[in-house]
């Protein structure tokens, strides 16, 4: 009995309850290291991204759809005046030599076609004098590519082809359906 009328007086003084109100009780959760998500494209700062693609051309994370090949920067895009990569030359690809601040990388996405050596060597020859780094890549890749870079925030552009065909996978399948109310079925092929 002695030692709880202690206890109190103890927990009563104005020691015992300045301490008690300056220090925060953290829970494992609340401290710095706190682990967080953020989307990027729902992020202003980030800069254009590319959301999805398809055959018409590019949706980009501030809702604007490109129809047909683009040019994107992480604040601008443009429409690209070539109809495949057999079009892309020193010509359609002198826009990007003569940005400032240059362009650290450019990211070429030739659609869905195979990249022939005699193309990329071409492209990386007149890239090169420019010195511009430059990826040639399929449009599924450069997208990636080119999002990653951007919110890293790299002076990056891309110069982007939409692929005449485009490969599904059941994961794709549900996400439309899901994103439709529709109740998704697995059928055989």
């Amino acid at each position: 009995m002695q030692s709880l009328r202690g206890m109190r007086s103890f927990l009563r003084s104005p020691i015992t309850r300045n301490f008690w109100t300056t220090t925060s009780w953290r829970t494992a959760y609340d401290c710095d290291g706190k682990t967080t998500v953020s989307i990027l494209n729902q992020e202003a700062d980030a800069g254009l991204l590319i959301n999805s693609y398809s055959q018409m051309g590019f949706r980009l994370s501030n809702d604007m759809v490109v129809i047909g090949p683009m040019a994107i920067f992480p604040r601008s895009v443009f429409s690209w005046n070539v109809s495949s990569h057999e079009d892309i030359n020193e010509e359609s690809l002198s826009l990007f030599s003569v940005l400032e601040p240059k362009v650290d990388i450019l990211v070429v996405g030739i659609g869905d076609q195979q990249v022939t050596p005699s193309f990329s060597r071409k492209v990386l020859d007149f890239m090169r004098k420019h010195r511009i780094n430059v990826e040639v890549l399929s449009t599924e890749q450069a997208c990636a590519t080119f999002n990653f870079l951007n919110a890293e925030g790299r002076v990056v552009a891309a110069a982007l082809i939409p692929p005449v065909s485009i490969r599904t996978n059941e994961d794709d399948m549900m996400r439309t359906h899901i994103a439709t109310k529709q109740p998704f079925q697995l059928k055989d092929f």
